[in-house]
């Protein structure tokens, strides 16, 4: 996928430095610190090992240099259904926001949910997260009124879900 000189990729060992950076970055800038938020996953800083486990797919964002500027994932909800996976860890440095790559990205991990044989997608985010979202309730998804599975990320406070 490519938007002017951004692509969307499968992400690589090698990016994951790049992406703990602005998983970090973008969180701290949302005040998502702190005791039950996924910014102190042990994942954050081994992406793509995370990622190769089966029921996984994680992508980045980069443009034409092979710079990341974001990324997004899908994995099994933990605790819940094994038909329904967890889209988690979409985060973008601001320079690329607004830009319809967030779409993409969601596209591109629904479809990658689909072809990993799950039938609903969840995702937690925070209220203040307004762009996100708003990008959520464009692609589908539905609010709930509460937490599904055992994230472990209690520090998040909106919950959303779509049928694929």
């Amino acid at each position: 996928m490519q938007n002017d000189t951004l692509f969307i990729r499968l992400i690589e060992s090698s990016d994951n430095v790049p992406m703990a950076k602005i998983i970090r970055e973008v969180m701290t800038a949302y005040g998502a610190v702190g005791d039950g938020f996924s910014i102190n996953d042990p994942e954050v800083d081994q992406m793509y090992d995370y990622y190769q486990a089966d029921g996984s797919a994680y992508y980045v964002l980069s443009n034409a240099q092979n710079q990341v500027l974001g990324g997004g994932g899908i994995g099994p909800l933990v605790g819940g259904d094994p038909a329904t996976c967890e889209l988690k860890k979409m985060y973008f440095v601001p320079s690329v926001r607004g830009r319809g790559m967030g779409q993409e990205m969601v596209k591109h991990l629904l479809e990658a949910a689909k072809n990993l044989g799950y039938k609903t997608c969840y995702l937690e985010t925070l209220e203040r997260m307004t762009e996100a979202k708003a990008l959520y309730l464009k692609m589908g998804f539905e609010k709930l009124c509460g937490q599904v599975g055992n994230t472990g990320h209690s520090g998040c406070d909106s919950f959303y879900s779509k049928k694929l």
